[in-house]
């Protein structure tokens, strides 16, 4: 049983109330809270040494890369973070001057983006390292932007560029936050989710919340310089567009909007963002699952992004 099949099993029969506007399924939950102008985001993300982090990984990066995940899901639903509880879970003989860093480089981003980081939990896990985060964050009454909402026609589009995070970007991205609340005040953005675990993997989360299918052009995906070099380093190494699709940690945004939108929104995003790449990679179609357009003709992408426990 791979991840997303025991998320399935397990959220089938999950007690709700009235509170619950979005439930699980997406990148946060949004949940009422009595403010007639704005309603609560909610999300909670984990790191674990040795997945998600070395033992010789600098601590101000672990911490950073803690918090960093969970605004990039507030990002992702057009929010604005508030306040995080830290629970940090320590081996018996840990360094309490290397947790002090790793708070510190938490600290410097949840400052740069007005978090208050307002209590949490510590506690013992005898074998390694983890962190895990609780993050509260708000959003325009009924403007928080969904996976479901992508519909026939729109086209896709991801900032930034994919594959090779390990060669350093996944512990030092910064959440595309400014950016995400700019799309959603300026265009009408139907869908959109943080690319985490690779696009080949993170775009099938929309199709299948809007119950529709995808064409990618494989030439316009934007393939980072890392995936690059790492594709020439010898026969073991994933082709560089392979990484682009499922190396996952690039925390992007991927997002749809109509066809009609898509020349006055990269016209738009080119002056409003001025180092960071737009790039419009495919269309939304009818049917289910994702064909992959290039030279030879058109197919089907069998290529998935990063699964837990597969």
């Amino acid at each position: 049983m791979n991840e997303f099949e025991l998320i399935a099993r397990l959220t089938r029969s999950l007690p709700t109330n009235e509170s619950v506007v979005v439930g699980p399924g997406d990148d946060c939950a949004v949940i009422e809270c009595g403010n007639v102008s704005r309603q609560l985001l909610f999300k909670t993300d984990a790191v674990v040494e040795g997945i998600h982090f070395n033992t010789d990984t600098p601590p101000e990066q672990i911490g950073h890369k803690a918090l960093a995940r969970c605004l990039s899901d507030i990002a992702a639903m057009a929010g604005t973070p508030t306040a995080a509880l830290v629970t940090i879970a320590l081996p018996k003989n840990f360094d309490s001057k290397v947790v002090e860093r790793i708070y510190a480089g938490m600290n410097v981003l949840a400052q740069r983006h007005g978090v208050a980081i307002v209590g949490g939990e510590t506690t013992t896990n005898p074998e390694r390292l983890l962190i895990s985060i609780s993050l509260l964050g708000s959003v325009p009454r009924g403007k928080a932007v969904l996976r479901s909402g992508a519909k026939v026609g729109d086209v896709i589009f991801v900032t930034g560029e994919l594959g090779g995070s390990l060669a350093g970007k996944h512990l030092d991205f910064e959440p595309r936050l400014a950016e995400a609340i700019w799309l959603a005040e300026t265009f009408p953005v139907h869908a959109m989710m943080d690319v985490s675990d690779g696009l080949a993997g993170d775009l099938r989360h929309i199709l299948n919340a809007s119950g529709v299918g995808a064409e990618l052009l494989k030439s316009a995906v934007p393939i980072s310089r890392a995936a690059k070099v790492n594709a020439k380093r010898g026969d073991a190494a994933k082709p560089a567009f392979v990484a682009a699709l499922t190396d996952g940690e690039d925390f992007e945004l991927l997002f749809t909007v109509s066809s009609k939108d898509a020349v006055p929104l990269l016209d738009a995003w080119k002056k409003q963002f001025l180092n960071i790449k737009l790039s419009c990679i495919g269309r939304i179609v009818s049917g289910e699952g994702i064909r992959l357009r290039d030279q030879t003709g058109i197919r089907p992408l069998q290529a998935h992004g990063y699964v837990h426990f597969s």
